[in-house]
């Protein structure tokens, strides 16, 4: 669904992404772990067009997309993003947050996207809290409203940037809980965290990514049991 090809990515001088080569297959999920600043968040922006690319080829769903495309937004519809800190609408309630884009962009009939709504609320948990605004949810509770705004598009797949990092840690379970449940459905996910219980149990493919580049990939049970890089092993030994 996914595949990149000798990505590079600049800011300024600072050669941030250096020939990454990068695949996901449907229904796959896809943890991207490393030390902060190795790369992971810009890929993740690169593969939704947040981030521009430099160089290198970005195909969606088999398609190869330039940022000069017609149709990019339509690409990036299908493509949802959840992150560290939320980005919900603080002037709308939680159920207004989520009909927002399908109805605006989408142009699907409100009642139906309010129906819509409600369902992936009750998906998150949080379907007695439609009425409320954002400044009354705790972290957790906002996350699991940014993951229901995110799948009301229908995205083919969605990514995760750092998306329990901002939180307090007894709220993070129930995020990580909201993924895995989308997980198990089958929806084809790309996560950038530094919880590695969730990589470990819940990743199909767990990469592995150092001053731009990726260093190694592979299932949980080799990255985590046996890694081969020795920037993997020191990373590591330092996160588990």
């Amino acid at each position: 669904m996914i595949e990149v090809q000798k990505l590079n990515k600049y800011f300024g001088e600072l050669h941030v992404l250096k020939d990454v080569d990068f695949n996901v297959n449907e229904r796959e999920v896809v943890v991207l772990i490393g030390a902060s600043g190795s790369g992971k968040s810009t890929l993740l922006r690169c593969l939704n067009f947040l981030e521009m690319k430099d160089s290198g080829s970005i195909y969606i769903n088999g398609e190869l997309i330039e940022p000069d495309q017609v149709n990019l937004n339509k690409i990036r519809e299908n493509v949802g993003m959840v992150f560290q800190h939320f980005n919900l609408f603080p002037h709308m309630n939680v159920l207004e947050n989520v009909i927002e884009a399908p109805v605006h962009v989408k142009k699907i009939d409100k009642n139906e996207a309010i129906k819509q709504a409600k369902d992936l609320l009750q998906k998150v948990g949080l379907e007695d809290k439609a009425e409320a605004y954002p400044s009354h949810l705790s972290g957790g509770q906002k996350q699991r409203v940014a993951i229901a705004r995110a799948l009301a598009m229908k995205p083919d797949i969605m990514l995760f940037d750092e998306p329990t990092s901002a939180l307090d840690p007894e709220l993070v379970g129930e995020v990580l809980q909201a993924m895995k449940n989308l997980a198990r459905e089958g929806m084809t996910m790309v996560v950038v965290t530094h919880e590695m219980g969730f990589a470990r149990e819940m990743a199909d493919k767990v990469v592995v990514m150092d001053q731009g580049r990726i260093i190694e990939e592979g299932d949980p049970e080799h990255i985590f049991s046996n890694p081969q890089n020795p920037r993997t092993q020191q990373f590591l030994s330092q996160v588990l």
